[in-house]
């Protein structure tokens, strides 16, 4: 299954338009992607660029919120209600001066009314990297949750296979997000992969869906981490799903090594991004 980014659309010659943001981030300095008083936030210094530029207030809709120290490489970010006269070019270029350093803006698109980054997305796809080994990673130290002892990729796989097509996952959020609101996802792909980035090996989950509530990932990760380290056996992924239960899950996973990777949007509607 392939995921792709953002593009153009058609729009009218005449009148507004949605404008769609694409961006990458380093989440360790900020407080989430959410706006938040006081806090530093990814969507605060989008929008305070992006209100620079265009010299009013501006409000944004993301793709996939994401969790204090959560990265992204494809975030997907609209506006509505933007002139024709705005040039994309030159947003793109103001808007990379104006964000901070661990905020790479990738590309800006005019596309038609009525666009949402967030109800409009059919998958968004997020990857966890884990290194297992006595060895601590150099380069992936910020982007890799070190695990000391070597795990069981076959046995996380099984376990992983009980996390596929809908399900209650009450048992893998946090329990204040779940409060009167549905708890129910459809995960697509969960695939487990040992790879080399930047001359180190690591675990690689990768995991599409419709949706993911708050800290579901991290917590899918943290139990398959239990099922790999021998502390528990494949079947029990199955047991605390059933459970409807966060206490009978696995912890959640550190932040670091989080990744919203790629969003998914109705082919023909958008057509795949070039950052030029």
């Amino acid at each position: 299954m392939e995921v792709t980014g953002i593009g153009t659309a058609a729009v009218a010659d005449r009148g507004d338009h949605t404008l769609v943001v694409t961006l990458a981030y380093n989440g360790a300095p900020y407080a989430g992607f959410s706006r938040q008083p006081g806090q530093e936030t990814v969507q605060g210094e989008l929008e305070r660029a992006l209100s620079t530029v265009m010299r009013r207030e501006i409000d944004t809709v993301c793709a996939g919120r994401t969790d204090a120290g959560v990265h992204a490489r494809t975030q997907v970010v609209s506006c509505p209600g933007f002139e024709n006269d705005v040039s994309p070019r030159k947003m793109l270029r103001s808007l990379n001066a104006l964000c901070g350093d661990s905020i790479s803006v990738r590309d800006v698109r005019r596309v038609a009314p009525g666009f949402s980054a967030r109800f409009d997305a059919l998958a968004r796809e997020y990857r966890y990297r884990i290194v297992a080994g006595a060895v601590p990673p150099l380069f992936l130290r910020d982007f890799a949750w070190w695990i000391r002892k070597p795990l069981d990729v076959d046995a996380m796989a099984l376990g992983a296979t009980h996390l596929l097509g809908e399900h209650d996952f009450v048992s893998f959020c946090t329990k204040a997000s779940s409060i009167g609101k549905t708890t129910n996802r459809f995960v697509e792909t969960i695939l487990l992969t040992e790879e080399e980035h930047l001359g180190e090996r690591c675990i690689v989950l990768r995991v599409v869906g419709n949706a993911f509530l708050h800290s579901m990932v991290r917590t899918m990760v943290g139990t398959l981490v239990e099922v790999g380290a021998g502390r528990r056996p494949e079947s029990w992924v199955a047991d605390a799903l059933a459970a409807r239960d966060r206490e009978a899950a696995g912890p959640t996973a550190p932040a670091h090594g989080l990744t919203l990777w790629d969003v998914r949007y109705p082919t023909g509607v958008l057509v795949e991004r070039t950052g030029r």
